[in-house]
């Protein structure tokens, strides 16, 4: 079973689109949304450094949209789309709706 870290509330909807409103976090849980599956660190983007891209997990799991998974051993990230949903119904599904049709295809 995998370990999960405790979980916080989604914070209030200013910040959850503050954490969505930057690029590169929006590729992170646009990819994260279509996987359906916890992904390792490293599959959830492209064309920046490690520390770069934990500043923006960083923000992300503040923001309540996502949270670190351990799975044997190696860490991944969850998209909290029930916990999202729950808090702020229709948000997630608007934004990756939006998000996936202006993504290039090479998915």
């Amino acid at each position: 079973m995998p370990d999960t870290e405790a979980l916080p509330a989604v914070a209030p909807l200013p910040a959850v689109l503050g954490a969505l409103q930057d690029p590169i976090r929006l590729e992170i849980v646009r990819r994260l949304a279509n996987a359906g599956t916890p992904l390792r660190c490293g599959m959830t983007y492209d064309g920046i450094s490690k520390s770069t891209a934990a500043h923006h997990f960083k923000i992300l799991r503040e923001a309540g949209v996502t949270t670190r998974v351990t799975i044997d051993g190696n860490t991944h990230l969850r998209l909290r789309a029930d916990d999202l949903n729950a808090a702020l119904p229709g948000l997630l599904a608007a934004v990756l709706a939006a998000a996936n049709e202006a993504a290039p295809t090479t998915d």
